[in-house]
């Protein structure tokens, strides 16, 4: 059995917490064992450039090929020759707690 690192640099990932909860973004950089830096990129997903903690983000199955700190530039073109344009602009419904 292969066990896949799930945070890992060009991952993507679901939004679990904040106001862009549900949205998908693409790990860019990962800071240290607990922030990784994200984007949408904006103009795509609506999910801004910015640390976030990994608990907040929830990986998916999905990873495209992109170099360390890359550019909302070369992560758009990554996702577009991976054909995920349109997956990225899915949202997901956030899973709400019970209270």
């Amino acid at each position: 059995m292969l066990i896949m690192p799930a945070i890992e640099i060009g991952r993507i990932c679901v939004k679990v917490a904040g106001r862009e909860a549900g949205r998908k973004c693409v790990i860019v950089d990962i800071i240290d064992e607990n922030f990784v830096l994200i984007t949408g990129p904006k103009q795509l997903s609506g999910v801004k450039r910015r640390r976030v903690n990994i608990k907040h983000v929830e990986p998916t199955d999905k990873v495209i090929d992109i170099p360390r700190g890359a550019s909302d530039d070369e992560v758009l073109k990554a996702l577009e020759k991976n054909n995920l344009v349109e997956y990225m602009k899915e949202v997901v419904k956030p899973k709400l707690s019970k209270l």
